[in-house]
């Protein structure tokens, strides 16, 4: 029968290296599935004249909002407070997210920053930033020789 040497330290740093690989995995998924932050989900799309984002936040008042463009960067920034709600149940359960987001976007040198439309109707933020001139698409005729 051969002896082996038990060392119980090699178990802990085992079970350390489980435990730091179970936290680690929870880490990489908190950016799939909605964490702690308020992340307003947006809808970026271009039409021969606009570049529109839609953010979506509702639930917030448009006094909240405040949206800015600063060297091509357009900022939006905003908070959903909470409200107290009385309960006459001793549980209940709050699966919104509340406080302040702030979201930031690099806009193209087509965009012209001097004419920026942003409207809020039914809890979504709509930007509609006008493409220059020269960057819309133009139309040429073909002349028949």
């Amino acid at each position: 029968m051969a002896i082996t040497h038990w060392d119980p330290f090699r178990e802990v740093v085992a079970l350390q290296n489980r435990v730091n690989s179970l936290f680690r995995d929870l880490n990489e998924g908190e950016e799939q599935v909605a964490g702690c932050r308020l992340v307003p989900p947006v809808d970026i799309y271009e039409d021969a004249q606009n570049v529109v984002l839609k953010l979506e936040v509702p639930g917030i008042d448009q006094k909240d909002l405040d949206v800015r463009i600063e060297d091509r960067t357009l900022t939006v920034k905003g908070e959903r407070k909470f409200e107290a709600e009385e309960q006459e149940q001793n549980f209940h359960r709050i699966e919104r997210h509340y406080g302040t987001f702030y979201r930031a976007f690099t806009l193209p040198n087509t965009v012209d920053t001097e004419s920026v439309a942003a409207s809020y109707n039914a809890g979504v933020l709509k930007l509609e930033l006008t493409k220059k001139p020269e960057a819309q698409p133009k139309q040429i005729a073909i002349k028949v020789a």
